[in-house]
């Protein structure tokens, strides 16, 4: 657990550092972006080699897609909730 803070931390040290040079940035968002695939990619062949996981995809299917469904509906919930107390009038003022 420490080695993840302590990087998370040098992470953010790198970041602040470099936050004005643009080309950096674009290349650092090239590299996250292709690193976020290959992680999908990855865990998608350790899906497929859960035999288990794999038998019991249609059930997990279906859980996955309520439990999918409810929080994109409880984001979008609470996202209207705060619009409306902190947001709404804010807009007519200007």
């Amino acid at each position: 657990m420490w080695i993840i803070l302590g990087l998370m931390t040098l992470g953010m040290i790198i970041g602040v550092s470099i936050r004005h040079k643009k080309k950096v940035i674009k290349q650092v968002n090239k590299l996250v972006t292709i690193s976020v695939y290959l992680l999908l990619f990855l865990l998608g062949i350790s899906v497929g080699l859960n035999d288990e996981l794999v038998s019991n995809l249609d059930t997990l299917g279906v859980h996955a897609l309520i439990i999918t469904l409810m929080a994109v509906l409880g984001s979008v919930l609470l996202a209207s909730l705060v619009y409306h107390l902190y947001f709404r009038n804010s807009n007519h003022e200007g």
